[in-house]
């Protein structure tokens, strides 16, 4: 279904009024077995979209929790073709939630732009960020996957010049994830107040969802964020909580369910 499944789901929000909670994990950690019991448990306590991480070897926009994560999914064999085979698994009993993958452009590049839209829609993705893909650069895979159905997601953040904001909102697809501090993931310095008047300024202009990641780590942070945005991304203070855990699937229930609860 790829970009039809989210605008699906962002519709049923709105129509609810109720803002989005995307929860991400990186593909194979804790453990192989353990990635799509917990994409399940994740939309069985709330989540409305997820977001995969792409393991991959130098992870330059994310912190040390995520970094870590990537090394040792990388170290267990975890690279595309598994991430893939994932989503092949979590379909065969969901086919409601949007996935959408989100990694950087080598795996990409290495599989090339056709194939990768090809095999990522037939394993039942819905969209594609690559943190490092500028949109400038984004025609060729921009066309790939919009053959497939399939959203290009991008990027915008609190540095972003305007008139580059202004093309952003133009051409995003599926919605539009709004880094709110310049940093890495994880990062503990999120000002919801210094993001509010940005995500105020591209929901009014953006024609698609604005979501609102890094540095949301509990069910406060994702309240106060989501006040401004149209939902929250949560990402390493929920890696972090499965990364240990004797039985992922149920820390990563535990760990969502007051996110959604805030969020209500």
């Amino acid at each position: 279904m790829g970009v039809a499944r989210i605008e699906a789901t962002f519709g049923a929000l709105r129509a609810a009024g109720r803002k989005a909670l995307v929860p991400f994990v990186t593909a194979g950690d804790p453990s192989l077995a353990a990635t799509v019991p917990v994409l399940h448990a994740l939309v069985a306590a709330g989540a409305d979209v997820l977001e995969i991480g792409v393991p991959f070897s130098d992870p330059m926009a994310d912190g040390p929790v995520i970094q870590r994560s990537s090394e040792r999914a990388l170290a267990r064999g975890a690279g595309l073709a598994y991430v893939l085979d994932t989503v092949r698994a979590f379909r065969k009993t969901d086919a409601r939630t949007p996935i959408v993958l989100m990694g950087y452009l080598n795996p990409v590049e290495i599989r090339g732009a056709q194939r990768f839209a090809d095999d990522a829609a037939e394993a039942g993705v819905d969209g594609v960020l690559l943190v490092d893909l500028p949109p400038e650069e984004a025609g060729e895979l921009r066309t790939a996957l919009g053959a497939r159905g399939l959203a290009l997601i991008l990027l915008a953040s609190p540095t972003t010049p305007a008139s580059r904001l202004r093309r952003l909102c133009e051409d995003a697809q599926g919605y539009l994830y709004f880094v709110s501090f310049a940093g890495v993931t994880g990062a503990d310095r999120l000002d919801a107040g210094a993001a509010a008047a940005r995500l105020r300024e591209l929901r009014a202009t953006s024609a698609v969802p604005v979501l609102a990641g890094f540095g949301i780590k509990d069910a406060a942070s994702a309240a106060a964020m989501a006040e401004h945005a149209d939902g929250v991304v949560v990402g390493s203070a929920l890696v972090a909580a499965i990364a240990d855990a004797p039985a992922p699937a149920e820390a990563a229930g535990r760990f969502l369910a007051p996110l959604r609860e805030a969020l209500r």
